[in-house]
C-alpha cells in the first residue's frame, strides 16, 4: 500500500510538477525578476526585519518530521519573536504536536488548510522535501521574497537560495544545513543530546548527558512493524528475541501504530493499534531501550534519547540511523543494499535477503551489550 502510493505521488509530480515548476519559473523570468537562485553561501541575517513569518512545508513520513525537529529548535533561537507555521500531512502531524517551536500547523491533506496556507503572508518559505516538485510550486505560489529548498531536480528554478543534497549526510544535519541559510553558520547538530522533550516524563537509561533515573527492573520496547515489508525482520524472529529476552527478567512492551494479532509471547504488554504518535512517544520515553527496523517509532525513540538497537537493510544507515555511543546497527550491507533513494524502495527479487540474514542471536547480544554497558540495575 505505502509503496503504491509513493509511486502515484511520483507520477503524479511528473506529470504536473515537472510542468508546474517550468512554467512558473519562465513566468517569473517573463515578469523581469529572473531566477534570483543563489548557493547556501549566501546567506541572511538571522536580524533582518523582513523575517517574522515562516512558512516550513514537510510532506513525507514520520522520520521526517521527527529529524526536523533541531532545525525548527534552531530557528526559534535566531527568530524568537517570529511566527513558524508548518505545512504538514496527516501521516506526519500527530508527532510535529510534540515540537513546541512550531506555532501553527497545517495539513495540506485537510480540508481547506492548503488554500489557507497560500493565503497567509510569509516573509520565508523552507521546502524541506527533498525530491517531489510540488512542494517547491507551494513554497513558490506563498509569494514568499525567500524561498530554500533542496537543489534536487528542476525544482530548484522556485528558489531564492538553493542548497545541496547529499544521501550519505543524517537527515538532521540535512535540515540544519538547509536551515543554516538563515541560521549562523556555526550551528551543529549533537547527537548525544535529547530534541525531543514529552512533559513530566523520565527515561530509564543512564549514560547519557541528561539526568536519568536508574529503575530496579529494565522494559524493553520491540517496534515490528514496517512501512514495507522489505524493512521487516519477522514476527517469528521478534518473538524468539522476546522470549529470550523475558527469561532473563526483562519486561517487553510492543508499540506499534497497527494491531498485531499474531504476536502471541506470553509475558508481554502489547499495545499495537493502540497508540497514535503522541502516546507511542509517550510509552517509549518510559522504557531503556527499543529494538526496531528502520522505522518511525526508532526516530522517535531516538529523539527521546532513548538507546537502540536499529535494523537496517534497504535504508541507507548513514542518513537514517541514530547516531551516538547509546545506538548499535545491525546491517549486513549486501551487494544490493541500500536500495531506498528519496523514499522509493523497489520491490526486491531476493526476497529481503539483507534483513532475513540478520539472526536472533546478534540482536540479543547487542541489546545486552547495551544493557551491560549503559544500563544499570540494582
Amino acid at each position: 500500500m505505502i509503496r503504491t502510493k509513493i509511486v502515484i505521488l511520483k507520477w503524479i509530480d511528473k506529470l504536473i510538477g515537472k510542468p508546474a515548476v517550468i512554467l512558473l519559473s519562465e513566468w517569473q523570468g517573463i515578469r523581469g525578476k529572473g531566477l534570483r537562485g543563489v548557493n547556501i553561501d549566501s546567506r541572511l541575517t538571522t536580524h533582518d526585519s523582513r523575517l517574522k513569518n515562516f512558512l516550513i512545508i514537510r510532506p513525507g513520513g514520520i522520520g521526517d518530521a521527527v529529524l526536523l525537529f533541531p532545525a525548527l529548535t534552531e530557528l526559534r533561537k535566531s527568530f524568537p519573536h517570529s511566527q513558524i507555521h508548518v505545512l504538514a500531512e496527516k501521516r506526519n502531524a500527530g508527532i510535529l504536536e510534540l515540537c513546541p517551536s512550531i506555532d501553527r500547523l497545517y495539513l495540506y491533506d485537510r480540508g481547506l488548510d492548503l488554500f489557507r496556507v497560500l493565503r497567509n503572508n510569509y516573509d520565508a518559505a523552507i521546502d524541506t522535501e527533498q525530491w517531489h516538485r510540488l512542494s517547491a510550486v507551494i513554497a513558490f505560489l506563498t509569494g514568499a521574497e525567500v524561498r530554500i529548498g533542496f537543489s534536487t531536480n528542476e525544482r530548484e528554478r522556485l528558489f531564492t537560495h538553493r542548497v545541496e543534497y547529499s544521501h550519505h549526510d543524517y537527515e538532521a544535519n540535512s535540515f540544519i544545513k538547509l536551515f543554516s541559510v538563515l541560521l549562523n553558520p556555526n550551528v551543529e547538530f549533537d547527537p548525544e543530546k535529547p530534541f525531543i522533550n514529552i512533559p513530566n516524563s523520565q527515561s530509564a537509561i543512564s549514560g547519557h548527558p541528561q539526568k536519568r533515573v536508574v529503575q530496579s527492573s529494565i522494559t524493553i520496547a520491540l517496534s515490528l512493524e514496517a512501512s514495507i515489508k522489505e524493512r521487516e525482520w519477522g514476527i517469528e524472529k521478534f518473538s524468539g528475541l522476546a522470549d529470550r529476552l523475558i527469561q532473563k527478567g526483562v519486561e517487553i512492551v510492543v508499540i506499534d501504530k497497527k494491531r498485531i494479532n499474531d504476536f502471541n509471547v506470553s509475558g508481554i504488554k502489547n499495545l499495537t493499534g493502540k497508540l497514535n504518535l503522541v502516546k507511542a512517544a509517550k510509552e517509549l520515553s518510559k522504557v531503556s531501550l527499543l529494538v526496531s527496523g528502520d522505522t518511525g517509532i526508532m526516530h522517535i525513540a531516538y529523539g527521546l534519547g532513548i538507546s537502540t538497537v536499529s535494523l537496517f537493510g534497504p535504508g541507507i544507515e548513514d542518513k537514517w540511523a541514530p547516531k551516538g555511543k547509546n545506538h548499535i546497527i545491525i546491517n549486513k550491507r549486501l551487494s544490493c543494499s541500500p536500495c531506498t533513494k528519496f523514499g522509493y524502495t523497489p520491490a526486491c527479487p531476493r526476497d529481503a535477503e539483507c534483513m532475513k540474514m540478520i539472526t536472533v542471536d546478534e540482536v540479543e547480544d547487542a541489546v545486552l551489550k547495551l544493557i551491560n554497558t549503559f544500563i544499570k540495575i540494582r
